[in-house]
């Protein structure tokens, strides 16, 4: 995969499915993924051994923390902290890049 010019957009679909991850590049706890979740899909509370970006490739997602809510549309980018408790609700069909650094 390394030295190619990949289109993010086509490298996951849901093919029927709600949810899917593709794992780009990994080391340690670092990691560049690839998801896909259908509308009103729900990646349930968690939260991240890294801090992360999501950037949006298409749709639209919220995340939500304790007391915030945050919509992220395609072309924004979301930055949080490790270790803070969310969970993501898709208000569109979206495909999204998790970035763990």
């Amino acid at each position: 995969m390394f030295y190619n010019v990949l289109n993010a957009k086509d490298l996951v679909n849901l093919d029927g499915e709600k949810f899917k991850k593709e794992v780009l590049m990994q080391h340690n706890d670092s990691c560049l993924n690839l998801v896909a979740l259908k509308k009103d899909e729900i990646i349930d509370t968690h939260t991240s051994i890294a801090d992360a970006a999501v950037y949006v490739l298409d749709g639209e997602i919220e995340i939500h923390f304790d007391a915030e809510k945050f919509t992220v549309d395609k072309g924004e980018i979301l930055m949080f902290k490790k270790d803070d408790q969310h969970h993501v609700v898709a208000k569109k069909d979206s495909k999204f890049l998790l970035i763990k650094i």
